[in-house]
């Protein structure tokens, strides 16, 4: 049993918390898919503060089953746009299938994927399927990993990065060009910067709430 320690957790007004909630809400409700970044380097202590937000995350019996991997060196970077772009040809050459490129259409993307060059960070996700050593077992992977990526890409939004969540598939050419152990598979590759001047996102639509929650 693990020592325990008191929890330190202020008890809110109604209105504090509400106001505290709405104010998050809306700064995430700004957050787009970014596709054309700037190739302005961003502050490393910022990155760093963001993953400190993304490695707090819980996990399955607290195995925190997360590496992440900046990359910002650029020939690594190229090396990564390039094996990306054969899935990607290979993924819409037909893989996809048709009513997923049809999907994919009012969106705009393609096969090249620039982006992966031209952000000035690349933030490589990997799952640890297992422990590093024989017999070591992790719980909940997917879960524990997605949720520690989407804090992650919240407090990216926060500090005033922008992001993309990009999963060329398979991706098992990042363990090769990153150099990570067998008990590792990637999990997301997230473009990080600021937007390129002029930058343009589609005009989408959120679903409203009462489609997406239900009160019991």
């Amino acid at each position: 049993m693990l020592p325990t320690v008191p929890l330190q957790y202020p008890r809110r007004s109604a209105a504090e918390m509400e106001a505290r909630a709405r104010a998050l809400t809306e700064l995430l409700q700004t957050r787009r898919s970014v596709r054309d970044f700037a190739p302005d380097s961003i502050p490393q202590v910022v990155l760093q503060a963001c993953l400190a937000a993304a490695a707090s995350a819980p996990s399955g019996a607290n195995k925190q089953p997360w590496t992440f991997v900046v990359v910002q060196d650029p020939e690594t970077k190229r090396r990564i746009r390039e094996a990306a772009e054969v899935e990607e040809r290979t993924f819409y050459a037909g893989r996809a299938g048709e009513r997923w490129l049809e999907d994919l259409e009012p969106l705009g993307t393609g096969p090249e994927k620039p982006f992966l060059e031209t952000a000035p960070a690349l933030i490589a996700v990997f799952a640890h399927r297992r422990g590093a050593e024989a017999g070591q077992r992790n719980y909940y992977v997917d879960e524990s990993v997605g949720i520690a990526s989407g804090m992650l890409l919240a407090a990216l939004h926060h500090a005033g990065l922008a992001s993309l969540t990009h999963t060329p598939s398979p991706m098992a050419f990042l363990s090769e060009i990153l150099e990570r152990p067998a008990h590792e598979r990637a999990y997301l590759l997230i473009p990080v910067g600021y937007p390129a001047e002029g930058c343009r996102v589609p005009d989408l639509k959120k679903k409203p709430l009462d489609e997406v929650v239900i009160w019991r």
